[in-house]
């Protein structure tokens, strides 16, 4: 019999629920392996899955849920939910679908923004020929509520900013050797060189600087702007963050290099469930002084009146966007913002270490933020 027809026992070969379910062959071999729609029956020997008529009503559902675009973790929820509360469920997913596309709206704002200013400004690499910024700042690292050990990492100083959060056994000395090779570029003449690349270049210092000493797995995230003229260079690796505050909100600058992110990334997870998942921690990449190092690299162009914030998973793990983007509106002085987002990560339990840096831009001439 071919996969277009029933079976004796009534059962529908994968080619025909396919077409019924409008679900393709692909897509109901993965369901079946997460668990979201089982076949009714496998063949022993073939493997060939088989599915009942009555399994319709589910796939149909599952295959309108992926066309809203909800995650499969989700889906798998909604299905289990009886009518009523599915339908509710599915008009809390898209409300919160619509305020994540109005937030993406103030992004696509923000990043229009820096095309255009860059558009205007095509010799990037040339600082001396923008508008000249001065820099306000502030550091602060904790040890949290529950670690013993201290393995975050912050500085802020006259043109560098970075945090950086270790792990394994030499996680602490791996994020400090990390930050001192990077603040070697405060020395260099930005002028005359490209200030991504004098930050790739310490970069790649700082990873080896992570190595681990024998087999233990230790190593480092990173995530440091370089401020030349109105340009700012950002590398990051790992999952520790950089945020900037601007006139229509807060917006995170940096991808997560992580499981949970990749999973998010898929829709596999939810942005939700992340801070949950048993792997949060586990990080794709990181300075670990290994040869495939390969940090994202930004140039952007900084205004007057922006704020900027670098974090490590002590802080953003913990506390919602939507608090931190409270202190950092309020506060009154970079010095101030950190110390009130500690508060706000011990608030919160503090669970892991916290490192964090605030910098404020201003024109030359005039007060920063606060």
């Amino acid at each position: 019999m071919d996969g277009e027809r029933r079976t004796d026992a009534g059962l529908l070969t994968i080619g025909a629920f396919a077409r019924a379910s409008r679900l393709s062959p692909k897509a109901l071999r993965l369901y079946d392996e997460l668990g979201l729609l089982t076949p009714a029956r496998v063949d022993p020997v073939s493997g060939y899955r088989h599915y009942a008529p009555a399994q319709l009503a589910r796939a149909r559902l599952v295959a309108w849920l992926r066309r809203l675009g909800m995650p499969l973790a989700r889906i798998r929820e909604v299905c289990e939910l009886p009518p009523a509360a599915a339908a509710g469920a599915v008009a809390a997913y898209w409300e919160r679908v619509e305020a994540d596309t109005a937030a993406r709206r103030d992004l696509a704002a923000f990043l229009v923004d820096q095309l255009s200013r860059t558009r205007e400004h095509p010799d990037m690499t040339e600082p001396h020929t923008h508008t000249a910024l001065t820099m306000r700042c502030a550091a602060l690292t904790d040890r949290g509520l529950v670690r013993t050990a201290h393995q975050d990492a912050a500085y802020a100083g006259p043109r560098l900013l970075a945090v950086a959060d270790g792990y394994g056994a030499g996680g602490g000395p791996a994020a400090t050797a990390a930050i001192e090779q990077l603040k070697t570029v405060e020395e260099t003449d930005l002028t005359a060189t490209d200030p991504l690349t004098a930050l790739e270049e310490a970069a790649h210092r700082a990873n080896r600087a992570a190595a681990p000493s024998g087999d233990a797995a230790t190593g480092s995230t990173l995530t440091a702007l370089l401020r030349a003229g109105s340009q700012l260079a950002l590398v990051h690796v790992g999952d520790s963050r950089a945020y900037v505050l601007r006139d229509s909100g807060l917006f995170r600058i940096t991808h997560d290099h992580s499981l949970v992110q990749s999973l998010v990334d898929e829709g596999r997870l939810t942005p939700e469930e992340a801070p949950g998942h048993p792997q949060r921690a586990l990080l794709l990449r990181s300075l670990d002084g290994g040869p495939a190092f390969a940090p994202d690299l930004q140039l952007l162009q900084a205004r007057p009146g922006e704020r900027y914030l670098l974090c490590t998973d002590g802080l953003s793990a913990v506390a919602p966007s939507e608090a931190v983007q409270d202190v950092l509106t309020t506060a009154a002085d970079p010095a101030g913002a950190v110390r009130d987002l500690v508060a706000l990560a011990h608030a919160a339990g503090a669970p892991d270490n916290i490192a964090c840096v605030v910098a404020d831009m201003a024109a030359v001439g005039e007060t920063a933020q606060g």
